[in-house]
């Protein structure tokens, strides 16, 4: 496909005035310091030289890494009968402990990474407003509506699978969205505001979606009292912890310390956690999991193929739609891998506590993350490729 030419004015507006980039033009460096995607490649470039020898040895195998996390996931949760067990025995708002520490340990690398002494100068672009209610009409509206459809589409005689195929749909991502926009070069910054728009909209909107999908739309029976508080909580654990963490840390360490040394050693020390946090977090889902994963293999196909046609569709025209808009290349992935991303830990802790954790509703929840860790990390280099194909940049 061609390249297509991106105007751009004196207020750095693209195509009808859409923002090519939301990111602050002084970017916060020392010499020759690593930006606060250190670990990942540039953001707002999609790079023509090898992205591959560009990465370090945990992003340059990467994929290899999940692969062998969620064999030797299922592995353990299949021959060795004490994992799951133990991993029950204790939960944290819903979630299991040891799952809960990996999403926490995961995000903190990532969140110290942003610039929030930069967020007002984002606040103050002419497009960023512009840029928020696409995102959230693409979010709340649009993503929800095509999962239900699929949802009916693929299970329309599994109506507990196809409840627990709208619980994700309805939960948009807190955390791993995260690190597929770093990896991918999106904004970080842009997205840490996504994720904390979708957070307060999550609050408010999940519990009366749910029932309007699940009792209005669908008209499904049974329980399906999901409170407030349980929403709330999750959010306030797995976004508030880690976002106060890092915020305390940034300040802190930048003033004891220095920029130099936070930017040289310490983001360099913290980075790998990140990655390091989702591979554990993927081995103890499919060791959670890996029993059902088996013994349940045709539920689990069948709530797979919504479920992959969802990530890929509604990440392609979330990136079509802001091409055609003329995003650039930060935005683009960014919005797209908001789209695509899923609170599957809600979603899991909803299912759970509203119909029991053997429950379908609740193994349909718990195969998102399945699903959907293997396909947004092949996007991710799909994202780069096409970006390098247009050659579109920001």
């Amino acid at each position: 496909m061609a390249a297509k030419e991106h105007r751009q004015d004196e207020d750095g507006l693209g195509v009808g005035g859409a923002p090519q980039s939301l990111t602050p033009p002084a970017a916060e460096k020392t010499s020759d310091v690593d930006d606060a995607e250190s670990q990942t490649v540039d953001r707002g470039v999609a790079p023509k030289h090898s992205v591959f020898k560009s990465l370090g040895w945990l992003d340059r195998f990467l994929a290899i890494w999940i692969l062998l996390a969620m064999i030797i996931g299922v592995l353990l949760g299949n021959f060795v009968p004490q994992t799951a067990t133990a991993l029950k025995k204790g939960e944290f708002v819903g979630v299991s402990v040891p799952i809960a520490v990996g999403l926490l340990v995961m995000m903190y690398p990532i969140l110290c990474k942003v610039r929030y002494e930069k967020l007002h100068e984002i606040f103050s672009h002419p497009g960023i407003w512009k840029q928020m209610a696409f995102s959230v009409f693409v979010n709340w509206i649009v993503a929800p509506f095509l999962m239900l459809a699929l949802a009916w589409m693929c299970l329309p005689d599994k109506p507990e699978l196809r409840t627990g195929v709208i619980l994700v749909g309805l939960g948009r991502c807190i955390a791993m969205v995260l690190i597929w926009t770093g990896l991918a070069g999106g904004d970080s910054e842009y997205c840490a505001i996504l994720v904390a728009v979708n957070s307060m909209l999550q609050m408010v909107l999940f519990a009366p979606l749910a029932v309007f999908f699940i009792r209005v739309i669908s008209h499904e029976t049974g329980p399906l009292d999901i409170s407030y508080e349980v929403v709330a909580t999750s959010v306030g654990v797995f976004l508030g912890i880690p976002l106060a963490a890092a915020v305390v840390s940034r300040f802190a360490l930048r003033t004891m310390m220095g920029l130099e040394w936070f930017e040289r050693v310490f983001l360099r020390f913290v980075a790998p956690w990140s990655l390091i946090g989702l591979l554990y977090t993927i081995l103890i889902l499919f060791a959670y999991q890996g029993h059902q994963v088996v013994h349940q293999i045709v539920s689990v196909v069948r709530v797979a193929v919504p479920l992959s046609i969802y990530f890929v569709a509604i990440f392609f025209v979330t990136l079509w739609a802001t091409y055609r808009c003329g995003f650039g290349y930060s935005l683009g992935a960014t919005q797209s891998f908001t789209a695509a991303s899923n609170n599957f830990e809600l979603a899991i802790a909803v299912a759970v506590a509203t119909y029991g954790p053997h429950s379908d509703q609740a193994l349909a929840s718990t195969v998102g993350p399945l699903i959907e860790v293997p396909v947004l990390l092949g996007l991710v280099y799909v994202v780069k490729w096409i970006g390098r194909r247009w050659a579109w940049k920001d």
